[in-house]
């Protein structure tokens, strides 16, 4: 099957439905808007000035930016040429801003917001290919040798859209479009090469299901460097739906409330977070109002069956649901801007018992799976298609199964080239005939709805012999309202044992109903008030686990995992090896009177 390039369904977007807002931003005090003729317009413009600094066919060109509209505007611009765009994460540490302009061979880097421009030059003079440098949104004290995006964009003529329809048409489907540098769990990123077909096939044919329009207005948090949030910004583009971009996560409650959105993508986190927020509001409420949050809290999980699987329940159920559904959900629903009627989430596996909480609620989340080498979504729910609990069926024209070892096998138009120059490390992943070795391992269900177990590479052997998937594990402690985050370690080991950072509100608020008071969270992860109230929330939620899957000892930490501090990728998943080094000592205390000292490393 033939896909259009990412330019030509730009192109075909703007001109069929011309979105008079295609490109909403916050302008400070303010939300505005940009049509999808005026996007055109600056979309040629850029085209044009890199065209005229001497950007060709296949040059590569970074992209430095939070998610606002000249990202967007910068990625059309240089994929109408025929180059590549190279994006990096917005808040990317200068080391590895450093290694992917360098190992990529980018000649010149488009940079928005101040922020990144401070950061950018400090590492200019480290940049071994760099010759020009684009600045959106700079401050008046601008390095000379640095160009100014505005004036790019705002001299744009009929003559050159023109031209950007024309060069626009010779892209084949085929060509290298992106590479996307892995934000990597391990080791050194790896350059993904993605093609516009790749790109074209994945924004059309995963979300064939989902019926978006002009009318809906989607939220873009997560960030656009990654192909998860960019492929569902194609996939928003050739439909016509509005998109208001956020630069961080912490502006997010807000956004959401004041754009009211219908449609946003999100990551796991995202909704523990949401989760736990509303448990801790709930819980603060006070007298009757607490009663009945905990009351229809109840309430959702008993009609769960029904609402996330449909499933019969009883009258007096239904009757309950639909008593708190007046009462309560409603405001629930208002956190998220009281509009959205259908949520994507992918990246990682949510707790099945998270996502059975919202759908009872009434928010529909439609989990998917995919990776950055599938551009990258591989399967998703979506509606009238749903199975609370699996990511979905594989998309169409995609095909997958699960090798001997359980490990999934992917081939379609939506498979990487490869990683860029590195050839060995893209034959050990690609066959000759096109099947991609994901490192995960899942099952196919006689429905062909597909689910994921864990990461091959993260599956933990035990001193016995035994395998474990740490991921089912950590999602059953954290739909506990007191556990925030948990990693589940143990690999070599004679059993397993977790790191927990507590929801230090919530073990607060239950804290005071005990007459106890903590100064810090230091005070708090060390008590053993503490220490008890989450030994029963494991007990409480493993009693399931095979015995050798079981917790057997837990440390209490005093923070939260993060990116800056190194243990969570740009799309907040667990570094798992670079926590197990961080927390090396905290660890090996759990396991300092059951095991023989640990020989030392030759050298």
């Amino acid at each position: 099957m033939a896909y259009p390039s990412i330019p030509q369904c730009f192109l075909e977007a703007v001109d069929r439905f011309r979105q008079p807002r295609a490109q909403i931003y916050n302008a400070g005090d303010r939300w505005e808007s940009v049509s999808a003729e005026e996007t055109l317009r600056r979309v040629a413009g850029l085209s044009e000035a890199l065209r005229e600094l001497g950007v060709r066919e296949g040059d590569r060109v970074g992209l430095f930016s939070p998610n606002r509209p000249e990202w967007a505007v910068s990625d059309y611009a240089i994929l109408g040429l025929g180059a590549v765009s190279v994006p990096i994460y917005f808040r990317e540490s200068p080391d590895r801003m450093v290694y992917i302009l360098n190992h990529s061979g980018a000649k010149v880097v488009i940079v928005a917001g101040e922020e990144q421009i401070r950061r950018f030059q400090g590492v200019r003079e480290r940049l071994e290919h760099v010759e020009q440098v684009i600045v959106a949104g700079a401050p008046a004290e601008l390095d000379p040798d640095l160009l100014r995006y505005e004036p790019l964009v705002a001299r744009v003529s009929e003559e050159s859209v023109v031209a950007y329809r024309g060069r626009a048409a010779a892209i084949k489907e085929g060509q290298l479009a992106s590479i996307i540098y892995t934000s990597g769990t391990t080791g050194e990123p790896k350059g993904v090469m993605l093609t516009h077909a790749n790109f074209s096939s994945n924004a059309t044919d995963s979300v064939f299901g989902l019926n978006y329009g002009v009318d809906d207005v989607a939220l873009e948090f997560l960030p656009l460097s990654h192909v998860y949030e960019r492929i569902m910004g194609y996939g928003y583009m050739i439909r016509g739906v509005a998109i208001a971009y956020v630069e961080n996560m912490e502006q997010v409650p807000q956004a959401l409330l004041e754009v009211r959105p219908t449609l946003f993508a999100s990551v796991p986190r995202f909704w523990e977070k949401f989760y736990a927020t509303m448990m801790d509001k709930g819980r603060a409420a006070g007298g009757v109002r607490s009663k009945i949050f905990a009351w229809a809290i109840r309430v959702a999980a008993e009609a769960a069956p029904w609402r996330a699987h449909g499933r019969s329940v009883s009258p007096l159920v239904k009757a309950k649901w639909f008593v708190a559904n007046w009462l309560v959900y409603p405001k629930i629903r208002a956190g998220l801007g009281g509009r959205v009627r259908s949520v994507s989430a992918g990246s990682a596996p949510l707790a099945r018992e998270l996502g059975e909480f919202f759908w009872s609620i009434g928010v529909d989340i439609y989990q998917g799976y995919g990776l950055t080498e599938t551009s990258p979504v591989v399967s998703t729910n979506y509606p009238g298609h749903n199975k609370v609990g699996t990511v979905g069926p594989i998309i169409p024209n995609v095909e997958a199964r699960i090798a001997e070892d359980g490990e999934i096998l992917v081939r379609g138009p939506n498979v990487m080239r490869g990683y860029y120059l590195k050839p060995e490390e893209t034959r050990a992943v690609l066959s000759a005939d096109g099947w991609l070795r994901t490192g995960d391992i899942g099952i196919l269900d006689a429905d062909g709805y597909l689910s994921i177990t864990d990461r091959k590479k993260e599956l933990i052997k035990t001193a016995a012999g035994k395998f474990v998937a740490p991921q089912p594990i950590e999602n059953c402690l954290k739909s506990s309202s007191y556990i925030a985050s948990a990693v589940v370690v143990g690999d070599k080991r004679k059993f397993i044992c977790a790191l927990i950072v507590p929801d230090f509100a919530a073990v607060q608020s239950r804290a005071s109903e005990m007459g106890l008071q903590f100064s810090s969270h230091a005070e708090l992860a060390g008590h053993p008030w503490v220490h008890e109230l989450l030994t029963g929330e494991v007990q409480r939620l493993t009693t399931h686990l095979a015995q050798y899957e079981g917790i057997k000892r837990f440390a209490v930490l005093d923070h939260d995992f993060s990116y800056d501090g190194g243990e969570l990728t740009h799309t907040l998943k667990l570094k798992r090896r670079v926590i197990e080094q961080q927390y090396s000592d905290v660890i090996e205390q759990l396991y300092a009177d059951v095991e023989e000292p640990r020989p030392a490393p030759l050298t």
